[in-house]
């Protein structure tokens, strides 16, 4: 009896060490840098702090502890209904004084919009248009922007609720979109408008690679959360293929989830590594690219929203307060993760 009994400890020690081993890095619990953040959803370092963006309308600066209010004037209301409101906020790569903003807003109906940003002091007010009329909805709003190698702006948004808009190159729902800073159209866009991609659900992560590679993160229908490499014109079939569906002219995943579901977020490269926050998979994933494999590398049961990394610091923000998570008194939370 008592060697059974031995024999079934090491089972279970046995088990839970492979498991422990197959999540990545232990990161511990990190630094909290800002807590009882509303609904965040996208954070921009700068040398003065992070900018938090919050869905409800409403932008944070955290500095050395302290948290403050930024102010916002824009010409249109920002709606916050559903998965809408304020979602990317990212400052001009050349101008501290400049940022972009992507918010909902209501004409007729929901619609997303981007525009330039001016700052006196903590105040932030509009000062130009550089994409409007993008189709919103309840769900399925896109709003992840970044700066790309080429000093462009891309911009995701989603299918807002009608995949058919996904697979139309003259709507700028579903899509990647690429602009000059100023709003202008690129040259060389391949539709001769703002899309740069199509054939996309709900896309809320851009990265790229040091050699210039593109790599978004996509929510999938139910389950079949993608990774995909961004190509230029390229068609990546929703709503006609999903997973590992094929169908002449359209692209298949670097990576999909299968039956399980991430609900990606934000995501940040680093030494051939995409982070990833996962709002439904409650944790921040590590894609190794070398060998297509994800494991956990920080999970606390968290809805997490964006995720950034500075040399050997990982940011990112819980999104419990969104309605779907399980928030604590603390929530939503701004964290510092070491890099191991």
């Amino acid at each position: 009896m008592m060697r059974r009994i031995i024999l079934l400890m090491i089972l279970v020690l046995g088990a839970c060490s492979n498991e422990a081993a197959s999540n990545g890095p232990d990161t511990g619990e990190g630094e909290t840098l800002a807590k009882n953040l509303e609904t965040p959803w996208m954070i921009e370092k700068t040398e003065e702090g992070f900018y938090i963006s919050e869905r409800g309308g409403t932008l944070k600066l955290v500095s050395d502890g302290e948290v403050t209010a930024q102010s916002l004037e824009l010409d249109r209301e920002t709606n916050a209904s559903g998965e809408g409101g304020l979602l990317g906020f990212i400052v001009h790569p050349n101008d501290t004084e400049t940022a972009f903003l992507y918010h909902t807003y209501s004409d007729g109906g929901e619609k997303n919009r981007v525009v330039e940003m001016k700052r006196k002091g903590s105040a932030w007010s509009e000062s130009g248009v550089i994409v409007e009329d993008i189709p919103g909805g309840t769900i399925h709003n896109g709003g992840r922007m970044d700066i790309g190698p080429d000093g462009h702006l891309y911009i995701t948004t989603g299918d807002a609720g009608n995949g058919e808009y996904s697979q139309d190159t003259n709507s700028l729902a579903g899509k990647i979109l690429k602009v000059a800073l100023d709003g202008s159209i690129p040259e060389d866009n391949p539709f001769d408008n703002e899309v740069f991609s199509y054939g996309h659900r709900n896309p809320q992560g851009l990265a790229w690679d040091e050699n210039g590679t593109l790599y978004a993160t996509e929510h999938g229908p139910s389950g079949h959360d993608e990774i995909n490499v961004i190509k230029p014109g390229a068609n990546y079939g929703w709503p006609v293929i999903e997973g590992d569906e094929e169908e002449a002219g359209m692209e298949t995943p670097l990576y999909h989830t299968g039956s399980d579901t991430w609900a990606p977020s934000g995501i940040a490269y680093d030494g051939e590594t995409l982070y990833i926050a996962a709002l439904r998979g409650s944790e921040v994933i590590a894609f190794d690219l070398s060998s297509n494999s994800a494991s956990a590398f920080y999970d606390e049961g968290s809805r997490m929203r964006d995720v950034i990394v500075e040399e050997d610091r990982l940011y990112t923000i819980t999104n419990n307060t969104d309605g779907r998570g399980d928030p604590s008194e603390d929530d939503d939370r701004l964290l510092e993760l070491k890099m191991e």
